[in-house]
């Protein structure tokens, strides 16, 4: 029982103080420790056993598992931005689709940007590196309330891209070891729900939007927004061609080099950026710099939040927890989906919720018959609802590290996108299996 309250308490703590902005390297330990002491877990390597998990060893292990995995691809994908917005590709390619589309598309230009490159394989963060300074223009040109540039990335990368069959992005690919599927399993629900929450979810953007323009709100330049305007920029086509050359090396290495293909991808959009761009230059290497320091920060908010996770799930509060989940009565869609979404929650990662609980619900649903194509997309859209919490490692680095926000200001937009539309596409999923479409 104190395990749990730990568990719980320490959850709810680091939500609530992440809300309120404070300094998630602090407050990410101190909630893990929370957790670790009202669980009896031991706080150093030397007070525990051979083996034994402990504070210190399960959070850093957490923590630089991060770090090292995803360090080069947040590098590079800072300092692609940056040299995005420095060179001024970015704003020439928002000015050019603010003049197609008008001012009222700028939000939709956004949400196809994100779409397209993470259907294309590239990284949920770095697609936020990537799309920002465009963003920042497009809102600065429609004159829109930059606190919903987080909830506008968030909601074109995480929610019917991420998730729906098809998907090069890693949550769409763990359920394919488990039970034996391909990326494309349930193609024909998956096609209905991304249509859905695409459109039902960019109608709640614009709807929310334009309520805070009614009352006033209106796009707020900050003093280290890039100074582009007054000067010449570089023709769209220049400026959009590094997108495009990311998309393209992520999408033909993808196979053969997995998640380093976005190393290569990245790199050799900022070497096409440089190439195509370089007399727009403010001062590129000022921009490297720029990006590098970025990426610290941005990478160094997110390992906190997943080091706390690394804690989370060794205390015997989280075994009883996932156990529970796990044997929920009732359609095994139903109890797939709650336990893969509640997971993700509590260690705030969506491929988290898949890696602990496919093990341990694959075999058992397998062997009762369940459809392996309705519970492969039944999964794979539930690990995309509850993961978006506020401590969540990419909602983190997206509100506060990329686009300078605080969670007060912009996390109610993201919420409302990123969990709750998702949470009504996973209900619309159960529905359409249930009734045998796509099986």
């Amino acid at each position: 029982m104190l395990s749990m309250i730990g568990l719980l308490g320490g959850l709810v703590l680091l939500i609530i103080l992440t809300m309120r902005g404070m300094n998630l390297l602090v407050v990410a330990p101190f909630c893990a420790l929370l957790v670790a002491v009202l669980s009896g877990l031991p706080l150093f390597p030397q007070l525990a056993g051979e083996n034994e998990a402990n504070l210190v060893s399960n959070y850093m292990g957490g923590f630089s598992g991060f770090v090292a995995a995803w360090f080069l691809m947040f590098l590079l994908g800072a300092i692609f931005g940056k040299v995005m917005e420095d060179s001024g590709a970015a704003d020439s390619v928002s000015k050019w689709i603010v003049e197609k589309l008008g001012m009222k598309q700028a939000v939709l230009a956004i949400v196809l940007a994100c779409a397209i490159l993470t259907y294309g394989g590239v990284s949920l963060f770095v697609v936020a590196f990537s799309v920002y300074p465009m963003a920042v223009g497009l809102f600065k040109q429609a004159n829109l309330p930059r606190r919903f540039i987080p909830a506008a990335l968030a909601f074109g990368s995480v929610t019917f891209t991420m998730t729906s069959a098809g998907s090069p992005e890693i949550q769409n690919w763990i359920p394919i070891e488990y039970l034996g599927t391909s990326p494309y399993a349930g193609w024909e629900v998956s096609a209905i729900v991304a249509l859905f929450m695409a459109g039902f979810g960019y109608w709640w953007l614009r709807k929310m939007i334009s309520r805070a323009v009614a009352k006033g709100e209106v796009f707020e330049a900050r003093e280290d927004d890039p100074k582009v305007a007054e000067k010449e920029l570089p023709h769209p086509v220049a400026g959009m061609l590094p997108l495009v050359v990311v998309l393209i090396i992520s999408y033909l290495f993808h196979d053969s080099l997995e998640q380093s293909a976005l190393i290569v991808a990245l790199l050799g959009g900022v070497v096409a950026a440089f190439l195509l761009n370089r007399k727009y230059f403010t001062d590129f290497w000022e921009a490297v710099s720029a990006g590098t320091l970025g990426a610290l920060i941005a990478i160094g908010n997110t390992a906190a939040v997943v080091g706390f996770g690394g804690v989370a799930k060794v205390v015997p509060a989280f075994d009883t927890a996932v156990e529970a989940m796990t044997n929920i009565p009732g359609s095994p869609l139903i109890g797939g989906a709650i336990a893969v979404s509640v997971i993700a929650g509590m260690t705030g990662s969506a491929s988290g919720g898949q890696a602990i609980a496919l093990p341990i619900l694959a075999p058992h649903y397998i062997d009762a018959g369940v459809n392996a194509e309705a519970l492969h997309r039944t999964v794979a859209i539930s690990s995309g609802a509850l993961d978006s919490l506020p401590h969540n490692g990419y909602v983190v680095t997206t509100i506060r590290a990329i686009c300078g926000e605080t969670h007060q200001a912009a996390y109610g937009a993201v919420g409302a996108l990123t969990v709750i539309v998702p949470l009504l596409g996973l209900a619309l999923a159960v529905i359409l299996f249930s009734v045998g479409l796509g099986i």
